[in-house]
């Protein structure tokens, strides 16, 4: 079974799945400034939460997302450090959580994944077999005003 481990962006996470990865791994170690407001953290988890969970439903792939856990004081003393917020989590290929680590204890999750479901998943929800790859074009430019 292929696994590609690649960053998190939503073209590498494409490019994966056109190459025929069957699961898509994101380790992270992503946190908060310790000054954050608990508003401002939740606002950055839940988008974390959600962009990882979109690579699945836009490619019909489990996606595993790995955090680390913890705090890292900054060497500088410049600023407070980071806190790691944790939350690993394994979502299925319609970005449903399967299972979800805490926020500050490091555990091991296991989940066991219905490979054969991605494909039952690409036939009802098309994503990557009706992309309109004729506009793509205008992604290999860096601005969109470049000739």
């Amino acid at each position: 079974m292929p696994t590609w481990t690649v960053p998190a962006c939503s073209a590498a996470a494409r490019l994966m799945a056109l190459a025929g990865a069957e699961i898509l791994v994101y380790p992270t170690a992503i946190g908060w400034d310790m000054r954050d407001s608990e508003a401002e953290r939740q606002r950055q988890l839940d988008a974390w939460l959600t962009v990882q969970r979109s690579h699945a439903i836009a490619n019909g792939l489990p996606v595993v997302s790995v955090n680390r856990v913890g705090d890292e004081p900054d060497p500088s003393g410049a600023t407070a450090g980071s806190r790691f917020w944790g939350n690993s989590f394994v979502a299925g290929c319609q970005g449903e959580i399967l299972a979800r680590a805490s926020a500050d204890t490091e555990e091991v999750l296991v989940v066991e994944l219905d490979r054969s479901r991605s494909e039952t998943v690409r036939r009802v929800w098309p994503f990557l077999h009706d992309r309109r790859i004729d506009a793509y074009d205008g992604l290999l430019k860096r601005y969109r005003d470049e000739p």
